[in-house]
């Protein structure tokens, strides 16, 4: 089998997949620890029987519904490739709309809080991004912190810490400048839980109560007791949930609050600002 038969086999194999030839093309780079143009360049060239076994497991496992990214252990976001393992939530792409409206607020030498931060992804981000700033990374799971604390020294960014808990309990009053979080929030009963890469990931980062909302009404409170003067807020949430969550910014008496899409002109990010002394 050569490499332009191998994603052929791939291609027609992944029956059920939404992107057959993507998967193929990931999995097979992942196996000859390559990159797509590699594939192209090279698709006479012959796999050997080792990677050809370990091709078709990858594909016979992905046609069983895993997600490509534990797989391969990695999914890109932002600007990184991310370690992700069974721990954590996959990094979406709509996710990077919630990094680019904190960088908005995020300025040199504030404090700011990712909560549920899973593999890391918003935390590096930002940290990244705002090399002076201090970013707490915080998660109720020790395993999804470790990978990442693995993800924050395989990319070298020291301005980050990493606390255990849940959500801002642990947080002293009008401590941070900034906090962002994409906690879960899917109905306990929504059929898409039985569907695609969701199926394969922990229920804890994705499920929260009857309408989906039980983790946000917590944030919002306690963002509010956390947060400085002039600090800002940041959640995603679901695509039907928005009027929902500014009623929730509304009652906890943030301002300044707006909603904003993501790249389907899905409704996807609310933001507020903490304006009044409590």
């Amino acid at each position: 089998m050569n490499i332009s038969q191998a994603l052929t086999y791939g291609r027609n194999t992944l029956v059920e997949s939404e992107s057959p030839e993507i998967d193929a093309q990931v999995l097979l780079c992942h196996i000859l620890s390559c990159q797509t143009a590699y594939l192209h360049s090279w698709s006479e060239k012959q796999l050997n029987q080792q990677q050809q076994d370990a091709f078709k497991q990858l594909i016979e496992q992905r046609q069983q519904g895993h997600p490509v990214s534990h797989l391969t252990g990695q999914q890109g976001f932002w600007t990184f490739d991310l370690n992700v393992t069974a721990d954590t939530l996959i990094p979406r792409p709509d996710t990077e709309l919630l990094v680019e409206l904190a960088l908005t607020k995020l300025k040199s030498n504030m404090k700011a809080a990712d909560l549920g931060t899973g593999s890391g992804a918003i935390a590096l981000s930002l940290a990244y991004e705002r090399p002076t700033a201090q970013i707490v990374a915080m998660d109720q799971s020790w395993s999804a912190l470790n990978v990442a604390k693995e993800n924050a020294v395989h990319h070298q960014l020291e301005n980050i810490s990493f606390w255990q808990g849940q959500w801002l309990e642990s947080i002293a009053d009008c401590a941070l400048d900034l906090v962002v979080s994409n906690p879960p929030y899917i109905r306990t009963d929504d059929p898409h839980l039985l569907q695609g890469d969701v199926r394969f990931e922990p229920l804890s980062a994705l499920v929260s109560g009857d309408d989906g909302l039980d983790d946000l009404r917590i944030i919002v409170r306690q963002a509010q007791r956390c947060l400085k003067l002039s600090g800002w807020l940041l959640v995603e949430h679901g695509h039907d949930q928005a009027q929902q969550v500014q009623k929730l910014f509304q009652q906890a008496e943030f301002t300044h609050i707006s909603s904003h899409q993501d790249f389907g002109e899905n409704n996807r990010v609310v933001m507020g600002q903490k304006t009044d002394e409590r």
